[in-house]
């Protein structure tokens, strides 16, 4: 395929895999990028959530000709039981600034954007490869990749693993474990298409505004997940995750809890007469800090979400992704200065880099929460009491408020009891400490 020997190769362009492929063509370095889909994105047709800050980074100017949807000024948090949706929102008009802080795109297009300034920066993209093994020498340093394109033995310095959460290419060489079922998240979504005219009605906006929905409780029939809907130009990103380890253990169905989302009361008329256009699944590392695998070695790097970074509870991966590929990038960018060997010591900069960074500090923060987000009864039994505690507080039925106040509190110890109460409370005091 092709004979030369590259400063590394960027396996994988997505966010992560074009902001490490980016960083190191502008430091300098012989970058080659290998893609298996036909094209960057062409694996993603769904909407998701760009935060500025990490691109701006990587390229300030991005506002000028980036393909972005619609900044967003919203953000809705629904509780919801079969019914009913208790709701907290904050909208504020400080967010139509000059340089908004969050975008909604469509990741097609935007991943075929960004991956043509790495070209312009002078990375070579070669898309329609699968690499399908990383070569190592007989001391078990990673030299290079294998392709399924003939004659595909590719030699680099380095190798970066941006392959996203599967992390097959570092399992089959050994390097690190397959994630477990219970720390990545099956996700399924639609793209329904409306006039644009009847999107900023039906969420109160205007020009580029936007609003981001995003949805926990019943809906997930007792698995540990969340729903969402965002608002694109002319579509509207809708769809649902759990963990694959409860699909497995229920039986239950993506699509069908898909379903059960949109026609939820809350929900479907938010949808009323929009045109399914696309439809897709994808896999989102859940695991946080506690199932970050290592992340560095002879001759390799992880970033991405091969890395598990996802901040789950803040729903944020492209800033971390973005972020993790720059740093990567940065690393390698100063070992080749100082023109030193690519070894797993002078590559645990990287790591140390990450650990003063956002990026570690916001994972390690929330370590303990996966643990407690598998109390199923945040997923049925709290949503449930919550929606009946506001049908009693908003009804006015001729009972005195005192004797609600007491029939709310009632139902909560008679669901859960005292010692279910404590216990889920200073659960969820350690998953956010």
């Amino acid at each position: 395929m092709i004979e030369e020997r590259f400063d590394a190769i960027v396996v994988g362009a997505g966010p992560a895999g074009n902001a490490c492929a980016l960083t190191l063509a502008q430091r300098g370095l012989k970058v080659l990028q290998l893609e298996r889909g036909e094209y960057p994105g062409s694996k993603n047709v769904q909407g998701a959530i760009l935060y500025s800050d990490a691109l701006e980074q990587l390229i300030p100017d991005f506002r000028e000709d980036a393909p972005l949807e619609r900044h967003i000024i919203e953000q809705r948090l629904w509780m919801m039981d079969d019914r009913s949706t208790t709701a907290m929102q904050y909208r504020s008009d400080d967010f139509n600034e000059e340089k908004p802080n969050r975008y909604t795109i469509i990741r097609a297009q935007f991943d075929k954007w960004f991956s043509k300034r790495v070209q312009a920066a002078g990375a070579l993209v070669i898309c329609e490869t699968t690499v399908t093994e990383l070569v190592q020498d007989d001391n078990g340093r990673v030299i290079g990749v294998r392709t399924d394109r003939e004659g595909g033995f590719i030699k680099a310095d380095v190798v970066v693993l941006a392959e996203g959460v599967n992390g097959l290419l570092g399992a089959r060489a050994g390097l690190r474990e397959v994630p477990a079922p219970k720390t990545v998240a099956l996700a399924v979504k639609e793209m329904h298409f409306l006039p644009q005219e009847t999107i900023e009605s039906r969420f109160n906006l205007k020009g580029d505004e936007g609003v981001v929905i995003e949805a926990a409780g019943t809906i997930t029939n007792g698995m540990t997940g969340t729903a969402f809907i965002y608002t694109n130009k002319e579509s509207l990103a809708v769809g649902i995750g759990c963990l694959i380890s409860d699909f497995a253990e229920t039986g239950e169905t993506p699509y069908g809890l898909l379903e059960r989302f949109k026609s939820h009361p809350s929900a479907m008329p938010l949808l009323m007469g929009s045109e399914v256009k696309e439809y897709a699944a994808h896999m989102i590392p859940e695991g946080g800090y506690r199932a970050i695998p290592k992340l560095f070695g002879d001759g390799w790097l992880v970033v991405g979400d091969a890395g598990q970074f996802v901040n789950a509870v803040h729903r944020e991966g492209s800033n971390l992704a973005m972020t993790t590929g720059r740093i990567a990038a940065e690393t390698i960018a100063q070992i080749k200065t100082r023109r030193d060997p690519m070894t797993a010591e002078n590559l645990s900069v990287y790591k140390k880099k990450l650990d003063q960074s956002f990026v570690m500090k916001d994972l390690k923060k929330y370590k303990n929460l996966p643990h407690a987000l598998e109390n199923k009864h945040l997923f049925t039994t709290y949503p449930q009491l919550l929606s009946s505690a506001m049908q009693t507080w908003f009804r006015v039925d001729g009972v005195d408020k005192k004797a609600k106040e007491n029939a709310i509190v009632k139902s909560f110890f008679s669901a859960r009891r005292f010692t279910g109460l404590l216990s889920d409370a200073l659960s969820m005091a350690r998953g956010w400490r």
